[in-house]
């Protein structure tokens, strides 16, 4: 049995994987369950699933955990730096990173350096430390396996393939709840409008991420670490159904797609039975119901953001980690009502064009561009109407 580590239990990604390990209880177990603030379901899953420790990032709610599992044999570990801790664990087998933004990237350093395989939800990850991360995969001959459906897509179509045969990947996004909108029109919208995802259910900071393109950009640069190919090599195709996940076109021209229903259970059971192709319960795509596929350019105008991902892959050195650092701050201002929308993409360019360049980053330097940008984006937000 494939043993889990599974750190954000109780987001989008990890109640849906711990469905996967109900449903494949003969072949998965979970080792760990993290949490950040959520400890009622984080107990009520603990006692479900059993595993020999469970962490809450708040150590504000750590009592609280104690006491919902003191009859239980179950480590109770509480803080960031016991999450990374735990992941280095003998018996674990498979670390699922299904935690949130920049607090992803330490434990997916000490589970690397542990030699465990990864099955990587947090995109921020690679997207800030790219080149850091795929130097210690490569260094401790482990694997990253996606769990974004679309470098699931990907990364079944190039299964059996020759790399130097790739000519392009085709990243393909839905376009968000703001496809037609017009530059006037999106002056107006509101996180209530924005949270209201035409087709995928995920967390909020997810979902306004893909209504302002930014999602995309930040998998275009998770490509570019994950498969080792250059940006110019990496297209975005609006695709509104979100039935084909992504593509890949080859140098005869040819093009290999992954099908398959909006639904995350999919590309999170491949990553964690990889390379095993087993039974699932989720809904077949049905040909009748689903005739009619359409593709269009994405609008760069209206959606900045996606430009600003591919300018920052072109500078590399800390540039993703600034752009990283500054969407935080910006849509978590925006959740709070604090901006508007088409002020995102504004205050992560000017962002972008404040923080020292560092052309060859270390964790150091990675941490400090972090900690810097935030402070520097807020206070841009502050001047920003």
């Amino acid at each position: 049995m494939r043993q889990i580590a599974l750190l954000g239990s109780t987001g989008s990604i990890g109640t849906q994987a711990l469905d996967i390990v109900r449903q494949q209880s003969e072949k998965l177990g979970i080792y760990a369950l993290s949490a950040n603030n959520q400890v009622e379901l984080l107990i009520q899953q603990a006692r479900e699933f059993l595993p020999a420790v469970v962490v809450i990032a708040n150590a504000f709610k750590y009592k609280q955990l104690k006491e919902g599992l003191k009859d239980l044999p179950i480590e109770v570990l509480a803080g960031e730096e016991a999450i990374s801790q735990i992941v280095e664990a003998d018996p674990i087998d498979i670390v699922l990173i299904a935690i949130v933004g920049y607090v992803g990237l330490k434990p997916t350093i000490h589970a690397l350096k542990a030699g465990k395989t990864i099955a990587l939800a947090n995109k921020e990850t690679l997207v800030l430390a790219g080149e850091l991360i795929t130097q210690l995969a490569r260094k401790h001959r482990t694997t990253i396996l996606p769990i974004d459906s679309e470098h699931s897509a990907i990364f079944q179509c190039l299964i059996g393939e020759n790399p130097d045969t790739v000519e392009h990947l085709i990243l393909t996004a839905s376009g968000g709840p703001f496809r037609k909108y017009s530059l006037e029109q999106l002056k107006s919208v509101t996180k209530q409008k924005a949270l209201k995802h035409p087709n995928w259910l995920m967390g909020n900071k997810i979902t306004i991420d893909s209504a302002t393109l930014m999602n995309k950009g930040f998998e275009v640069i998770e490509a570019k670490w994950l498969f080792g190919i250059n940006p110019e090599q990496i297209q975005v195709l609006i695709h509104p159904q979100s039935i084909i996940h992504s593509m890949v076109q080859f140098k005869d021209t040819s093009i290999k797609a992954q099908l398959g229903l909006p639904d995350m259970h999919l590309p999170i059971q491949y990553a964690l039975t990889y390379p095993e192709r087993l039974n699932s319960n989720s809904n077949s795509l049905d040909f009748n119901k689903y005739n009619h596929l359409t593709f269009e350019k994405p609008d760069t105008i209206c959606f900045h953001s996606l430009n600003l991902a591919f300018e920052a892959i072109r500078q590399g050195g800390n540039m993703p980690c600034i752009l990283n650092a500054a969407n935080e701050i910006v849509v978590n201002a925006f959740l709070q009502d604090k901006i508007k929308f088409l002020a995102m993409s504004t205050i992560i360019e000017k962002a972008m064009n404040s923080v020292a360049f560092v052309a060859s980053p270390t964790y150091e330097d990675l941490a400090e561009t972090d900690r810097t940008t935030r402070i520097i984006t807020s206070e841009i937000m502050k001047q920003t109407k």
